[in-house]
């Protein structure tokens, strides 16, 4: 049976109100009272319960963490600034995957507000209207990780995709190539269709070079996916001479596609990635990317939650972090 704080009062023969401090780390009791109650405590074995703890509080500090899929090397760094966080606040996390399904995400959901979590962290790349409901009914907080909702209505963290996009595609255009060919991640998602690929446009148009469709090509994130877009952009009759990537998982599709069709990286195609997770730096060449910085990312969605599950007051509840390119020998230097 389980060894309940009854059990740890009457051994050690002090009140369960007591025994509490003691657990909570209440400082109103005397060091022998202590010293005894934590002897009871290791030779009986009790563990307070969560649940017991909760029901009195009104609190489990528990925090669910749905995310998209936690063997993603981009969103691996995000949930690490997340449970790092949690850690430093004596938050326990509740981590699921969602599969990028949205039936599976408002299930998710709803399961982790049943388990009486004090708060929630999102991500997802599609944030829809039903999405914003439930969210909106959600008796705790919700924050967004690396996640566009365009509402506003819902905290988040991120980087301004769309102007990380545009430095990338400056970085080319400084560099005079004229044909740039952009392998972005599904259209259907707010930060390639409302974000990055606004920031596409717009360098090309701001440098007066006209836009062919034929060199955006839309894949799902994957390293198969980058190998089949670069087959699309290498079979163009006028191909282009440089492509930003809209994942490090497809850019090495990329680079390592180009390279099974005889060319070299960068002398034939320079090639800008986008996340600068660990992947960029185990490929050769080693890739340029955007910076993104995934684990503060995760971090600050954290902390900012601990702020909001605790009242607390805050500056702003859509924060965006800043991003660089980072140079590497895909790019010309």
């Amino acid at each position: 049976m389980n060894v309940t704080i009854y059990d740890v009062a009457r051994e050690a023969n002090v009140s369960m109100a007591t025994v509490s401090r003691v657990v909570n780390g209440n400082p109103n009791v005397k060091p022998a009272t202590r010293k005894k109650v934590l002897e009871v405590i290791n030779k009986l074995g009790y563990r307070p319960n969560a649940v017991a703890r909760g029901l009195a509080s009104k609190k489990t500090t528990t925090v669910g963490v749905i995310i998209p899929d936690i063997s993603s090397t981009f969103f691996a760094e995000l949930a690490r600034g997340i449970e790092d966080i949690a850690t430093m606040y004596k938050y326990n996390i509740i981590l699921s995957n969602s599969d990028q399904n949205k039936e599976k995400e408002l299930h998710l959901l709803n399961t982790m507000l049943g388990k009486q979590v004090d708060g929630i962290v999102f991500m997802g790349g599609n944030i829809t209207e039903e999405h914003v409901e439930e969210f909106e009914k959600s008796p705790v907080p919700i924050v967004l990780a690396g996640s566009i909702e365009e509402t506003g209505k819902t905290p988040s963290v991120n980087i301004d995709y769309e102007q990380a996009t545009f430095d990338a595609v400056t970085t080319f255009i400084e560099k005079g190539h004229k044909e740039i060919g952009f392998v972005v991640g599904p259209l259907h998602e707010p930060i390639n269709q409302g974000k990055k690929m606004k920031g596409y446009a717009r360098a090309l148009q701001e440098a007066g070079i006209e836009y062919r469709e034929e060199l955006v090509v839309e894949g799902d994130y994957t390293y198969d996916s980058g190998i089949e877009a670069f087959e699309k952009l290498a079979e163009l009759e006028q191909r282009p001479t440089a492509i930003i990537v809209g994942s490090d998982e497809m850019a090495l599709g990329v680079v390592h596609g180009a390279e099974d069709k005889g060319f070299k990286i960068p002398e034939d195609f320079e090639v800008i990635s986008s996340d600068n997770t660990r992947l960029a730096l185990m490929v050769r060449p080693q890739l340029t990317t955007i910076v993104q910085p995934l684990y503060d990312i995760g971090a600050v969605s954290m902390r900012l939650l601990t702020k909001l599950m605790n009242k607390e007051k805050t500056e702003e509840h859509t924060v965006v972090l800043p991003h660089r390119i980072e140079l590497r020998s895909s790019t010309k230097q």
